[in-house]
């Protein structure tokens, strides 16, 4: 891939030296705590472009991952820096994009300088050596201690958090309401029977809804991806009380007792009598087209269905809660990739996306923030111009993207439901074979949806046997 270099000044040249020597400096005294190397170590940066390499924003074309990008490269612009940020998606699903990314790095094929990896990438890449180790003090206590834990493996930080994700239960009021619930109980604290229950009480009120409703719930179970792995892990994690795969080094640390119980869990959620039989083949924007279109009234999902569910569906008809027992955490962090030329200027980019501004941008464009300050401190506003034509308020001052807000202006649900999730949301095991993982996971999860399928102790005794295989 090539670079375009921006414009080279004497005077700019020389504040750029100068600016990796302290980088360097003070990313030595935040190395002597990490434990390792320095990312801003090394020969000065080569002026030019810094690519970050991304999923897809799910808040849309030009969505607010561009945005940051394109206010960071305002600022460099006005202080007359040699430096400019160009952010490239890649196509396809999360596996697609990871395999992309190993093969990128490794090749040295496509020259990046930030990659924005899934929480559950950052052992791999960091083990391989594919990502350098970061100054301590990016991850500070502001970042959310569930989320921050994403951030490091073997002692060392690897990645610093840029949007968090986790599990959450959507559900029709206006279904619930006309089968005569008015005040469902689905607080923190609520657990799969009473999800049930309300199922069975509109099952019982079928008459009542609409002709397209089918089934009580739905969720992301093809297991042809990542989705039947969180649902798994979700179920698992529910059913034993610090249920954990791995251990730190990532070895596999469960039991066949342990996963047979996590089994039954699984199993219960998604009996036919509650689950759309399509949710077997369902990825995140198929379970979002049934839930809005009426064919299920409740769904576990991400906290971006949080905006774009409201953009078709009102406060009186959308309604979101914790998920019943425990929730998976997802998200992305940054990390600086080895081969950078210029990783003075890519960790400045890195301090910019996650600043506390920052945060608070993501939070309101939809996002999961990583920072608690996003959340708490009401003085905190985003400070990123939106650009022409994609504005989130019209001329009088009335937001027209529907999502409801608090009074200082972030996503109504984010104090109450989304932070308290995200603090007590559970880490898919955390191991550089991840990828080993989850497709034994799946591969053995997915008999529970053929025509024959095991008991549960059949399928713990074969779970266990070939996750000891894939996680030596």
């Amino acid at each position: 891939m090539s670079r375009a270099p921006g414009p080279v000044r004497r005077g700019a040249a020389t504040v750029t030296l100068l600016l990796a020597l302290l980088l360097t400096a003070g990313c030595d005294a935040g190395g002597a705590d990490g434990g390792g190397p320095p990312a801003a170590s090394g020969p000065a940066d080569v002026p030019g472009e810094i690519v970050l390499a991304s999923g897809r924003d799910v808040t849309g074309k030009g969505g607010i991952r561009q945005q940051l990008i394109a206010e960071w490269n305002r600022q460099q612009e006005a202080k007359g820096a040699s430096f400019r940020a160009r952010l490239v998606e890649l196509p396809g699903s999360a596996d697609q994009q990871r395999s992309q990314l190993l093969g990128a790095l490794q090749s040295g094929s496509a020259e990046y300088d930030v990659v924005n990896l899934d929480v559950t990438w950052v052992p791999e890449f960091a083990a391989a050596g594919l990502v350098q180790p970061l100054p301590d003090q990016l991850v500070d206590s502001d970042v959310i201690k569930s989320v921050a834990a994403t951030a490091r493996w073997g002692g060392k930080v690897y990645a610093v958090p840029f949007n968090s994700d986790v599990g959450l239960l959507f559900y029709r009021r206006d279904y619930l309401t006309s089968a005569g619930v008015t005040n469902p109980d689905l607080g923190k604290g609520a657990g799969w029977p009473v999800v049930q229950q309300l199922i069975g009480v509109l099952d019982s009120a079928r008459n009542k809804l609409p002709a397209a409703y089918a089934k009580g719930w739905t969720s992301q179970l093809d297991a042809s991806y990542e989705g039947l792995t969180v649902n798994g892990i979700e179920a698992f994690a529910s059913a034993a009380q610090g249920f954990a795969l791995t251990d730190e080094e990532g070895r596999y640390a469960g039991s066949a007792a342990q996963l047979q119980a996590g089994l039954d869990e699984l199993r219960n959620r998604t009996q036919a009598a509650y689950t759309l039989a399509d949710a077997a083949h369902s990825d995140e924007a198929d379970t979002l087209t049934d839930f809005a279109g009426g064919r299920t009234a409740f769904l576990r999902h991400w906290p971006y269905a949080y905006r774009t569910l409201h953009q078709s569906l009102s406060e009186q008809q959308l309604g979101v809660a914790p998920l019943p027992g425990k929730a998976v955490l997802g998200g992305q962090n940054l990390a600086v990739a080895r081969g950078s030329q210029r990783t003075g200027a890519a960790l400045e980019l890195v301090r910019f996306l996650t600043r506390k501004e920052s945060e608070r941008c993501l939070l309101d464009a939809g996002f999961a923030a990583t920072r608690l300050s996003a959340y708490e401190d009401n003085g905190l506003t985003c400070d990123v111009a939106k650009p022409a034509g994609q504005a989130t308020a019209s001329p009088t001052g009335e937001r027209t993207d529907r999502m409801p807000r608090d009074a200082h202006g972030r996503p109504a649900y984010a104090r109450a439901t989304l932070l308290p999730a995200l603090e007590n949301a559970v880490q898919r095991p955390r191991t550089p074979l991840y990828g080993a993982f989850s497709q034994t996971f799946t591969g053995q999860l997915a008999r529970l949806q053929g025509d024959a399928p095991p008991s549960d102790a059949d399928l713990a005794k074969d779970l266990d046997t070939e996750l000891r295989k894939a996680l030596p």
